[in-house]
């Protein structure tokens, strides 16, 4: 046998060394200019692009218009993890005052977002309404996974500015809130805009039942496995250990088995992470489970964006001028103007105000959420939808990547939110 059949060079191989420079770049070249983070996020789209423009013999990844199922699991994956990790960053619950920022975010700029880009979509893009519809859930929620500058520290670290809090606890929840929105899509795609054949049932099942057994189950998944790390057995309790892979597996425990019951699992585990964080309050295994929460939704997450960077170029040959202003006008006008008027009448006012309303950060959400609904359904839209999502969340990171430690670093002086 010649020794080329043992040393010949292999593609995965040149896959795995591109992958590892790209993530290393995109953090560290950000360290010439300032010392701010993150930057990194669009730095990795950009570099994946790059890098499958000029590294020879990289192996093709899965298009997503082809095959949406591995950036669906990867993507699901990613979320679940970054919505308990978001769950448990959270010190302190206090009051309704506290939370009635979430609250408007959740119940009036995100349907006020869905709906600007469902009239976006069918009327300026000409796009189907089941189509418009879905870029609309797809693009609404706010991102779990690259808001991490503008969201609240580790556990036990204090300091839950106002601004830091409603933007984390917005996005612990709206990913699993979006996916009303998404069956939606799929009923009028499937079932037509007949509200009266199919809408009874998409408002009993798809929106009060899933969302309150996600509730349920993500208050009993929480408590059951406090009980698992903090109670039982007394004396030799798991988190004494600090295995926080025991809590992951819990975590998809309690993921899986809402999905079982026909729930939200997003919601599940965005629950559970808030629940778990009230038992033992003060243990420092919360701050060790963040930790290792983090570095793998780190990891995963930068696994993603490098793949989305190798196929961006693909999916933005289906891109429009109309659709990239879509695209724009989420970013820049339709966000932050939904945001600013839903938080009227709050304490958030002035510059937080705009802050909170801006920094809605598009991401790795959106990619579950279209992988899914184009593994249930043929859109007819569906190139057109894979590039303008793309493109977003190119945009999306870049600019609120760039500028979000600039944003929060002058916020007024960090303290606990407002009592009520």
């Amino acid at each position: 046998m010649s020794d080329s059949a043992f040393f010949g060079l292999d593609g995965y191989h040149f896959l795995l060394t591109a992958l590892g420079g790209v993530i290393i770049l995109a953090h560290w070249l950000p360290r010439w200019v300032s010392r701010r983070e993150p930057a990194a996020p669009g730095l990795m789209i950009l570099l994946g692009m790059l890098a499958y423009a000029v590294v020879p013999g990289l192996p093709a990844l899965p298009d997503p218009r082809i095959q949406p199922q591995p950036w669906e699991i990867v993507a699901e994956l990613t979320v679940i993890i970054a919505l308990f990790a978001t769950g448990i960053r959270i010190d302190n619950l206090s009051s309704f005052r506290r939370w009635a920022p979430t609250i408007r975010l959740l119940a009036l700029a995100m349907p006020l977002t869905i709906l600007a880009v469902v009239v976006m979509g069918h009327v300026f893009a000409g796009m189907t309404v089941a189509a418009a519809i879905l870029l609309g859930a797809v693009l609404a929620p706010t991102d779990p996974v690259l808001a991490g500058g503008v969201q609240v520290g580790p556990p036990l670290e204090g300091g839950e500015h106002p601004v830091r809090f409603a933007l984390t606890t917005e996005a612990a929840m709206n990913d699993g809130l979006a996916f009303p929105f998404v069956y939606l899509g799929l009923a009028v795609a499937a079932q037509g805009t007949l509200f009266g054949d199919w809408g009874p049932q998409w408002l009993a099942q798809d929106v009060a039942w899933r969302i309150a057994a996600g509730v349920a189950m993500g208050t009993a998944g929480g408590w059951a496995l406090g009980q698992v790390l903090f109670v039982l057995p007394r004396g030799a309790t798991l988190a004494d250990t600090a295995s926080g892979v025991v809590a992951l597996a819990g975590v998809l425990l309690c993921y899986g088995s809402t999905e079982l019951v026909e729930g939200y699992g997003f919601i599940a585990v965005a629950v559970m992470g808030l629940t778990l964080r009230r038992i033992e309050a003060e243990h420092e295994f919360h701050r060790r489970l963040h930790n290792f929460t983090q570095a793998l939704e780190h990891a995963l997450t930068a696994v993603l964006l490098v793949a989305l960077g190798a196929v961006l170029p693909a999916l933005l040959q289906g891109l429009s001028w109309t659709d990239a202003g879509i695209a724009l006008a989420l970013i820049l006008l339709v966000r932050p103007i939904a945001g600013w008027l839903s938080l009227i009448g709050t304490d958030v006012r002035g510059r937080d105000r705009w802050v909170v309303a801006i920094y809605g950060v598009r991401g790795i959400g959106s990619i579950y959420y279209l992988a899914y609904a184009a593994g249930k359904i043929e859109f007819l839209n569906e190139d057109r939808l894979w590039a303008l999502v793309g493109f977003t969340i190119l945009i999306s990171t870049l600019l609120h990547g760039f500028t979000s430690a600039m944003a929060i670093e002058d916020l007024s002086q960090e303290a606990e939110g407002p009592e009520a």
